[in-house]
């Protein structure tokens, strides 16, 4: 299918996992998720980034956010795997493991690129909001693990320009200055939503503190 791309609605679908039978839209509820794909079981780089998911599970839970992964291995193998996980990071995979042996989820989710491997999963992350919108994408090679806090900090900037009439500059992290939007232009909404005051660097670049969540 074609790729998936920003603004899409996410894929649902119902597959096997270590938590039981996902539905997937029905699973994810009112929540922000993290779907998030692995070459396979028993490898290094997997098994560091599903224990630092999981040792990050209240940073998520904060959010509203839940996490669900997703390889093509069968489930007997990701319950053997969350065992090894657990020791190895000393950690409790607490979220679920999607069994994805037919490859339905990674075809739905264009998550096997045939130039880098045509059996296995890129480093594919998605994060989808309560709407079932695909917010952010982010790819990775089998090579490289995953920066969670570079996931949670998009977390943290959708989330805040969501309820806000800003947007994030670079290298933002939660609680730095943040950028009142262009297109706001009353002053006194302006005075409103920002009472702390602005700074006009230039007319399309107001730096503000950022606003409460």
């Amino acid at each position: 299918m074609a790729t998936l791309r920003l603004g899409d609605t996410a894929p649902d679908f119902t597959q096997e996992s270590t938590a039981g039978t996902i539905r997937f839209h029905e699973w994810a509820g009112d929540s922000w998720v993290v779907l998030f794909s692995h070459p396979a079981d028993f490898t290094p780089v997997c098994t560091t980034e599903l224990g630092k998911t999981a040792a990050l599970a209240s940073e998520f839970a904060k959010r509203k956010v839940k996490p669900i992964a997703v390889s093509v291995d069968p489930v007997d193998s990701h319950n053997r795997w969350v065992g090894d996980i657990n020791e190895t990071q000393n950690t409790t995979v607490n979220f679920p493991i999607l069994a994805d042996a037919d490859k339905k989820v990674a075809d739905l989710y264009d998550m096997i690129h045939p130039n880098a491997s045509t059996t296995v999963t890129v480093r594919s992350v998605f994060i989808i909001d309560p709407k079932k919108t695909i917010r952010t994408t982010f790819t990775y090679p089998a090579s490289t693990g995953r920066n969670f806090d570079e996931i949670l900090r998009v977390i943290d900037s959708l989330q805040l320009t969501d309820s806000h009439k800003v947007a994030t500059p670079a290298n933002w992290k939660d609680g730095d200055d943040v950028i009142i939007v262009p297109s706001l232009q009353d002053p006194a909404e302006i005075a409103q939503r920002f009472p702390k005051g602005f700074k006009a660097v230039r007319p399309y670049l107001r730096i503000t503190p950022q606003p409460n969540k």
